[in-house]
């Protein structure tokens, strides 16, 4: 088994997503427009809940979550866990990890066929290897990596327990 190089500890992702909640009420503290919070499947979505349950007390907007089902590596088919009406709503999209950018493009992609008032992106971990015209707004750690590495996010009990750099 590969050599497991640990670069978020429970602790210090748990400080990371506070400080992103108060970001994004921050940036949010004077909208009017609900916000949606789409967590891709998986870890993302674990802290899309996390980020979900920071900014309740936060935030006077109405708040919602989903999910967004997408093969990573070949992302055919897009589907979010609701239909929602996405016109003139705050839109933050959150994933555990963002590489080349493809999976959170991708997640947008359904989302074109609607006028929100913005659309913001969260990542846990971001990596310098972008592919694709993404920009992460909200970043726990943001983390230069060789093209060979590999970087786990580690769930237990639904909550983020590590990320790892394999």
């Amino acid at each position: 088994m590969a050599e497991k190089n640990i670069i978020l500890t429970r602790e210090v992702a748990d400080k990371k997503m506070q400080r992103m909640a108060l970001e994004i009420a921050e940036q949010l503290q004077t909208a009017t427009d609900p916000l949606i919070i789409i967590g891709i499947t998986g870890s993302g979505m674990v802290i899309a809940q996390k980020v979900y349950s920071l900014l309740q007390p936060l935030l006077s907007v109405s708040i919602q979550i989903i999910s967004c089902t997408l093969n990573k590596k070949h992302p055919d088919a897009i589907t979010y866990s609701k239909e929602i009406d996405f016109n003139d709503k705050n839109i933050l999209l959150v994933d555990d990890v963002t590489n080349s950018g493809r999976t959170l493009l991708y997640a947008l992609k359904p989302l074109l066929n609607f006028y929100p008032c913005r659309i913001q992106t969260l990542s846990l971990v971001e990596r310098m290897h972008k592919s694709f015209p993404v920009k992460i707004d909200y970043i726990g750690l943001s983390i230069a990596t060789t093209l060979q590495d590999h970087i786990q996010v580690e769930v237990e009990d639904g909550e983020i327990a590590a990320a790892y750099i394999i």
